[in-house]
């Protein structure tokens, strides 16, 4: 199955320099049988496509987190047997999937990444997370506006140029 795990550039460079993304549970995202049965008229490429964008939501909490990371998301898309992944995350959190064991780095097919022109808004959204949180509507379209940017697409060999 197709994971959709959420990172920022700083994670990044520590996962390859480990080789895994660990410890268990990893936490990521899928198209699970939530997901089909929330949204039934999705192909699977638009389901993974709202799979990839909720990694993307929780890589800008990833952000929030790491003041020191640049404020780019990344997500990172990992082909993982299937008797690896737990979902339970019901029709709350659709996409929402464990993975019980650490993922080998080969395990990434590729990684997607906002390009450098995002940075501001990014930036925008990571410190407009605790008032949408809130209910805040205007902080709640800041963060909705990130997605706005369609994240690059790089290939697993790519993705060590990316941390410098």
């Amino acid at each position: 199955m197709r994971v959709y795990l959420p990172a920022t550039l700083s994670t990044l460079a520590c996962l390859l320099r480990a080789g895994e993304i660990g410890p268990a549970p990893v936490h990521g995202f899928a198209v699970t049988p939530a997901l089909r049965e929330w949204y039934a008229s999705g192909d699977l490429e638009e389901l993974e496509y709202v799979a990839m964008m909720h990694a993307g939501r929780a890589s800008l909490r990833l952000l929030a987190a790491d003041p020191d990371a640049p404020r780019r998301r990344v997500v990172l898309a990992a082909d993982i047997p299937d008797g690896l992944i737990g979902h339970n995350g019901g029709f709350d959190e659709p996409t929402a999937v464990e993975i019980s064991a650490p993922v080998a780095v080969d395990r990434v097919v590729s990684g997607h990444v906002d390009e450098v022109l995002a940075m501001p808004d990014i930036a925008e959204a990571v410190a407009a997370l605790p008032a949408a949180d809130r209910g805040d509507d205007d902080a709640r379209f800041v963060v909705d506006g990130a997605e706005g940017h369609e994240l690059l697409w790089y290939a697993s060999q790519e993705l060590a140029y990316l941390t410098g």
